[in-house]
């Protein structure tokens, strides 16, 4: 019985065959790949601990391309802190969809906990001071515009109440950032569950230390 041995001619077409199912990168897919592996990679050794070359070397391409791009690692790292600023502003001021205003605190406190379990990494990025210089793309900013979200369905509850409105970005601050320091806290300890972190946090804010209930509960839709 005879065997069929590969010859060097039919190795060589599968290697050129092989070549050509290849198909390069457009440059919007390469430009989202360097994005991807930037925001791995940020999120695991933070800015200073990242470098181009291993930014292009994961890649697969030299450092020009990457310079290209971005014009280093620090425009590299704007853009991926942009995304991630803009993906959870979306979040938080996507959730607050209406209700009593105790609900709307609860959906606000589900939006930053939803974010933080499902885009971990990018949390992760925001939560470290930025070292890029620029107006936007620290977390303390990125609070400051979700509280200014909250601002104004504070001011207008504290009219109805006949508390003085003027008050509101205050308080607005205060629940805001509460919300988000506990959120930086549970990305690493992820206990208690969600709904009941979001349970605790609506309690505090709402009840106030006076007015504790022993067993919180949420009045919303979501459990979970």
């Amino acid at each position: 019985m005879m065997v069929s041995v590969p010859t060097d001619d039919s190795n060589a077409n599968s290697a050129k065959k092989e070549k050509r199912t290849r198909r390069r990168m457009t440059g919007k897919e390469r430009r989202e790949q360097l994005l991807d592996i930037g925001r791995t990679l940020f999120a695991e050794r933070g800015f200073e601990g990242t470098s181009v070359e291993e930014i292009a070397a994961k890649a697969g391409v030299s450092k020009p391309v990457v310079y290209e791009h971005f014009g280093g690692k620090e425009g590299l790292y704007a853009v991926v802190v942009d995304r991630e600023m803009r993906q959870l502003l979306d979040m938080v001021t996507g959730a607050l969809t209406g209700g009593h205003p105790r609900e709307l605190l609860e959906q606000a406190a589900f939006a930053l906990l939803d974010y933080i379990e499902q885009y971990t990494d990018g949390f992760r990025i925001l939560v470290r001071d930025s070292p890029v210089a620029q107006s936007t793309g620290t977390f303390a900013s990125l609070i400051s515009d979700i509280a200014t979200q909250v601002e104004d369905i504070l001011g207008r509850e504290f009219k109805s109440r006949g508390f003085d409105p003027k008050l509101s970005p205050l308080y607005a601050q205060a629940l805001v950032g509460m919300v988000a320091l506990t959120g930086q806290w549970w990305l690493n300890v992820r206990k208690p569950k969600k709904a009941e972190v979001a349970a605790h946090l609506v309690n505090l804010a709402w009840h106030g230390l006076d007015g504790l209930e022993a067993k919180p509960r949420l009045i919303g839709h979501r459990r979970a």
